[in-house]
């Protein structure tokens, strides 16, 4: 028999946390000039919009995963996107989508190994934190864009 731990934050403190921040890189996604979301980079890094694919691509896949047991490979930017809008658009339905998959998990899923996207074995709670880590650095990098194009952006604490 398993025993769980003491718990430092709940699933729904946690699930919170994670949503604050995607928040945050909704703000951001919004305060992108259209064609400068797409195309604007600094020393080679990719565009914010590329960026987005990216986390797309993880949150609710690799959330799914988790959820049905599934390990299907990683797959970014299968959708061609072309507006900003429509990355609101995909944003706000993948926000759904975790507040429903988020609801499927037990506090014991998280202690669990699962082989996310068949490429990374570890307990589940490293990687959903691996989800948010990986948003934060990507959303750091778009501060650095907008700071560039003379955007201000908002607080990073203003979640």
């Amino acid at each position: 028999m398993k025993t769980l731990e003491a718990q430092v934050i709940t699933s729904e403190d946690l699930l919170k946390h994670w949503q604050g921040h995607r928040a945050l890189t909704r703000r951001l996604i919004e305060l992108f000039p259209e064609k400068d979301f797409f195309e604007f980079s600094i020393g080679g890094m990719r565009p914010f919009a590329k960026l987005v694919d990216e986390l797309l691509a993880i949150a609710v896949p690799g959330l799914k995963g988790i959820v049905t047991k599934e390990t299907a490979p990683f797959s970014e930017g299968t959708e061609k996107l072309i507006f900003k809008a429509q990355y609101l658009e995909k944003w706000d339905e993948a926000t759904v989508e975790i507040n429903k998959y988020w609801e499927q998990l037990s506090v014991e899923d998280f202690s669990e190994t699962f082989n996310l996207f068949g490429q990374y074995e570890f307990p589940v709670i490293q990687n959903i934190l691996y989800f948010i880590d990986n948003e934060v650095h990507h959303r750091g990098q778009a501060y650095v864009y907008l700071r560039a194009l003379n955007i201000e952006p908002p607080f990073f604490w203003e979640r």
